[in-house]
């Protein structure tokens, strides 16, 4: 039996649209058994239980991929990754079965290996490198191939996720976005996003809230998230960093350094969204792992 362990993530980060990427402490677990003969799925809802499961798909294209064959398998999955919220659930589910088959035929693939199949599946890889190689990376495409860099993170930084009870689409959200951007707006992000990342990494609060404040997407998205002005006002009475959309949404994401403060914005929240999922997580450096057990 093959067990992995693959991280939630967060894109964007406000202004690294489509090319920042973080790893958080909440994991989704898989487990892959061969059996002999046939497709079972056990711990996710009835409706993913079939051939059409992301996971299954992934676990096809590697195995297809490393021309092998498995006659019958069973997946059991453990997760805390809420599905269409803006936490990476999708790459998850394409790392972890990609994962999977690797590690049932002796692990050929390297990590970029695995960074290349799987975004050809996801279509991009802001959310997939750091379900692979965790912490804050930075992707980027060249000529169809993925390329990244892993920036370090503060230990000090709390991450508290706010996740609304319903989702946001993915394609909605990209649909409201312009198709073009002005110089101006374009230099605007760029000097933001570089600052972000490296402010993240040495857990400058001032460059933080200065950095995280985009032009190019939250604006047009936020329509999508009803209570998204409320929730950033409520952050700043509470004294966070910042706040912003994690990936397309629906969950937003307040930074601090201060548990106090995180906490107590929990409590608010909670109050005032009782059918909310709060929670205070921290970065992780750790991407996919996988072992036999």
């Amino acid at each position: 039996m093959i067990k992995v362990i693959v991280p939630a993530t967060s894109a964007n980060l406000g202004v690294g649209y489509d090319c920042l990427g973080l790893a958080l402490d909440e994991y989704a677990t898989v487990y892959f058994e061969e059996i002999a003969t046939g497709l079972e799925i056990i711990g996710c809802e009835e409706a993913y239980c079939n051939e059409d499961n992301l996971i299954y798909q992934a676990f096809l294209k590697g195995m297809q991929y490393l021309q092998k064959n498995c006659t019958g398998l069973r997946i059991t999955m453990d997760t805390n990754i809420p599905y269409t919220r803006g936490l990476g659930s999708s790459a998850t589910c394409i790392v972890a079965g990609l994962a999977g088959a690797n590690a049932l035929v002796g692990s050929p693939l390297n990590k970029y290996e695995l960074f290349d199949l799987a975004t050809q599946m996801e279509g991009h890889p802001d959310n997939i490198a750091p379900a692979i190689f965790g912490g804050l990376c930075v992707s980027f495409m060249e000529e169809g191939k993925p390329n990244m860099i892993r920036y370090g993170i503060k230990k000090d930084l709390l991450f508290v996720t706010l996740i609304p009870d319903y989702e946001v689409n993915t394609k909605a959200a990209r649909e409201v976005l312009p198709k073009q951007m002005s110089y101006a707006d374009a230099t605007y992000q760029m000097g933001r996003c570089a600052a972000l990342a490296k402010a993240m990494e040495i857990g400058n609060p001032l460059i933080l809230r200065k950095a995280c404040t985009d032009k190019m997407q939250e604006p047009y998205r936020k329509h999508l998230i009803p209570q998204y002005e409320d929730v950033k006002k409520l952050c700043q009475q509470q004294n966070m960093i910042t706040m912003f959309i994690s990936g397309s949404g629906s969950t937003m994401i307040a930074l601090t350094q201060e548990e106090t403060d995180a906490k107590k914005l929990i409590e608010q929240i909670q109050m005032l969204y009782p059918t909310w999922d709060c929670r205070l997580l921290h970065a992780t450096y750790d991407g996919v792992q996988c072992e036999v057990i």
